[in-house]
Formats: structure tokens, C-alpha cells, sequence
């Protein structure tokens, strides 16, 4: 695991190389996305934290991954546009990338060796750990839509299950929290 989260470099969706230290000093939520999940509505929510937050801090980074039922079948083009056209995201997105299992992106291997659980998922949670056999590594995100709150420092602070939608109490007030520590 790099010492540091800003140690690491990502693509964004268009192929475009960017290290993660150019977000130094923001806070971020960070988010395994799809465009074939139940949800997939959640882009709208994250797009008015996005818009809600931006001038403040925020940012708000999408992940695209396919590891979930194939819920994320498009190319990185195709992805792009199903955001921009259904749902006006502006907030950035990135090149789509394996977040468990083998071939884990090291930006998943920080992020859940840093916070190992997520907020309760409920029911949810163990219908989607029976689907899917149980087979997991520890830390391994459970399903499309987890959230991982980033400190200004780099810091990973909160974890939020799946099916906490981006206008949920305790993820604003997690946001809140964060961007009013300096």
C-alpha cells in the first residue's frame, strides 16, 4: 500500500494520466459506479453533492467497475456518455477499473486497507454476499455505489455502504464535518 494516497496516479475516462496529489487539500468522495445497476439513480444525488459542495471543497470521483453482475459493460466512451446524457454528470470520472477480487486497482487496495467496512448495508448487504458466493477478500467492496470519504489530508475517513444514497443524513454531515476542518 503507497504511504500516501496522493502517491498514486489514476486515468481519467479519457485515457488521460492524473496523480492523485492534484487533489491535495479537497475532500473527496470516492465511488465504484455502473450504469446498468438498480443504483444507477444515485448519479443524480451525487451530482447535486458535486454541485451542492464543489466551491467548498468537494470532489466527487467516479470509478466505473464491471465486477457486480456486469453492471458496467460499456467502454470508457459509451460510459461518458450514458453519465453526461441521463444524468448531466460534471463531477470527474475515470477509466473503469477492477475493484475486487484479483487485479484489484490499487486505488481500491489503499482505500480498503485503510477503512476495511463499510457502513451497515442491512439486508442488502448479505442478499448480495450469498449472490456472490461469499467469496471475498477482506475489505472487498460489496456491491456498485460504495463510498469512501477522503480527508483534506489524504486521510480516509468514513466508508458508506451501497445503498446509503449520496443525500443520506450521515453522509452529508460526513462531508460537512470534513470540509470545515481546514
Amino acid at each position: 500500500m503507497p504511504a500516501k494516497l496522493y502517491d498514486l496516479t489514476v486515468n481519467r475516462i479519457d485515457g488521460t494520466p492524473v496523480p492523485l496529489s492534484e487533489f491535495e487539500g479537497r475532500v473527496l468522495l470516492v465511488v465504484n459506479v455502473a450504469s446498468k445497476c438498480g443504483l444507477t439513480p444515485q448519479y443524480e444525488g451525487l451530482e447535486k453533492l458535486y454541485e451542492a459542495y464543489a466551491g467548498r471543497g468537494l470532489e466527487v470521483l467516479g470509478f466505473p467497475a464491471n465486477e457486480f453482475m456486469g453492471q458496467e459493460p460499456g467502454s470508457n466512451e459509451q460510459i461518458q456518455s450514458f453519465c453526461t446524457l441521463n444524468y448531466g454528470v460534471k463531477f470527474p470520472l475515470f477509466e473503469k477499473i477492477v475493484v475486487k477480487g484479483a487485479g484489484r486497482h490499487p486505488l481500491y487496495d489503499h482505500l480498503t486497507q485503510a477503512q476495511p467496512t463499510a457502513s451497515s448495508a442491512g439486508g442488502l448487504k448479505q442478499w448480495m454476499l450469498r449472490l456472490v458466493g461469499g467469496k471475498r477478500q477482506p475489505g472487498d467492496i460489496s456491491w456498485n455505489f460504495e463510498k469512501f470519504l477522503i480527508s483534506r489530508k489524504g486521510d480516509v475517513v468514513a466508508r458508506f455502504a451501497p445503498t446509503i444514497a449520496p443525500n443520506d443524513p450521515a453522509i452529508v454531515t460526513a462531508i460537512e464535518r470534513e470540509l470545515a476542518l481546514s
